[in-house]
């Protein structure tokens, strides 16, 4: 008896679905596929095999997660969101393409770190890190690295300014960042996001 949920129309090819992970409708898991305990996989995703998905992971309806992506845990891919892996994209079918393909040195990874969101929409160029818990703005186009906690938007993404661990955008408040709708005060430490006494 497997210990995740998939849909009877979803296809899971892959050997490493972890307990409590839901797979729903026309969804494809290929073989090679990693995927994590509590994950939720909306209808129509696909996976390919090489990628990476850890704990409690949301992929909304219409991701594709390609070989080279590793996704890690609590984060959120919003719907249709767009994932690749070759900076150089010819059909490997193509003469002139054969021999680049003939190993996997054009695959480009990429990393999308612990509790970043993705909105929906977006494209990550591969090769990107996305940091702890940064946001990616719905459509935007993201050609370089996000640092954690930050806001990016647009086509090509551009830094709009902080986020809490809890996705509310922050304003700055002299050296401190402060969330508008708690009061609380953040200060910045690396990748970690630090509460300030009052």
């Amino acid at each position: 008896m497997p210990k995740f949920f998939a849909h009877p129309s979803a296809l899971v090819e892959a050997a490493t679905i972890g307990a409590g992970t839901r797979i729903w409708a026309f969804a494809h898991v290929m073989r090679g596929a990693v995927v994590g305990p509590d994950c939720n996989i909306g209808d129509h995703a696909f996976i390919e095999g090489g990628t990476v998905i850890g704990r409690g992971v949301t992929v909304k309806n219409g991701v594709c997660l390609w070989e080279g992506v590793t996704i890690e845990d609590h984060a959120f891919l919003g719907p249709c969101s767009v994932f690749t892996n070759d900076l150089l994209p010819r059909s490997p079918r193509a003469p002139s393409a054969a021999d680049r393909y003939a190993g996997k040195a054009w695959l480009v990874k990429t990393r999308v770190c612990e509790g970043a969101s993705v909105g929906a929409n977006a494209t990550i160029r591969c090769g990107v890190t996305l940091g702890r818990y940064c946001m990616v703005g719905a459509g935007s186009v993201v050609t370089r690295d996000v640092a954690p906690f930050t806001l990016v938007s647009g086509n090509p993404a551009r830094v709009m300014g902080r986020v809490s661990m809890e996705g509310r955008r922050l304003r700055r408040a002299g050296g401190k960042w402060v969330d508008p709708d708690s009061g609380r005060l953040y200060r910045f430490r690396g990748d970690e996001i630090l509460e300030c006494p009052k």
